[in-house]
């Protein structure tokens, strides 16, 4: 992997004079847990409920969207309008419900010695997600205990503005303590990683689902690597960088 090249890239796109990486800012589903195949069978059944067609590479596509975003991306795209609160909140809640009853979320294979460590080496670690499912958010600290609290996340509770908007990095990079030249983010979702480039971070899409890398590559990722133990493999030469 030509990561070197790669750096002077984003350098002369961002005007930064140095990349000296601090903190690591991961997306959740995706990412850490193996979850998104039932994320979008629910997301796929919670609207069809409701009369709207909205197929599972639909949802990979807009991934990383609060839920209120979500519904209302399906009802422009299917019925001319956006939803009512109380629509949201209904369909919200069903789907939900629906992925708890099918889920069988695993950690991401390698991103617990991905997180680990960054830990032991001091590097800040921040939590990045569209995701407002509280049984998840849960999850995340049995799977990943001592990693994860309050202080290091961003979540769909926190953001006005989910992604494709910065707002959400922006506020990761404030959590941290950094500048964008002091962190990478990791993203598995074309909105994602269009809201970490937006943020004028370094951005390493893992493509852990169902689209092509060209889909990750228009949205500006910095590096694609097939898999979070891909990017296991290759973090002895990031951490040099």
């Amino acid at each position: 992997m030509e990561m070197h090249s790669k750096v002077q890239e984003y350098l002369q796109k961002t005007g930064y004079k140095s990349f000296t990486p601090k903190a690591f800012l991961f997306d959740m589903d995706g990412v850490l847990f193996d979850s998104m195949p039932f994320h979008a069978k629910a997301w796929k059944q919670a609207l069809a409920n409701v009369g709207v067609e909205f197929d599972e590479y639909t949802v990979y596509l807009n991934e990383g969207r609060t839920g209120k975003s979500t519904v209302n991306e399906a009802f422009a795209s299917q019925l001319g309008r956006e939803a009512t609160d109380e629509e949201i909140k209904n369909i919200y809640e069903d789907k939900a419900n629906i992925f708890m009853s099918i889920a069988k979320t695993q950690p991401m294979p390698f991103a617990k010695e991905v997180l680990e460590q960054l830990a032991q080496l001091g590097k800040k670690i921040v939590l990045v997600t569209g995701s407002g499912q509280k049984s998840l958010l849960s999850k995340l600290n049995e799977t990943y205990p001592t990693i994860f609290s309050p202080e290091n996340m961003v979540t769909s509770f926190d953001v006005q503005y989910g992604k494709p908007h910065p707002e959400p990095y922006l506020m990761g990079l404030q959590k941290a303590g950094v500048n964008p030249n002091e962190a990478i983010v990791i993203e598995n979702a074309p909105l994602g990683v269009h809201a970490g480039v937006a943020a004028n971070i370094f951005t390493i899409a893992l493509n852990t689902g169902i689209l092509k890398d060209e889909v990750l590559a228009a949205e500006g990722a910095n590096i694609i690597l097939p898999s979070m133990k891909a990017f296991y493999e290759n973090l002895p030469e990031i951490l040099n960088l």
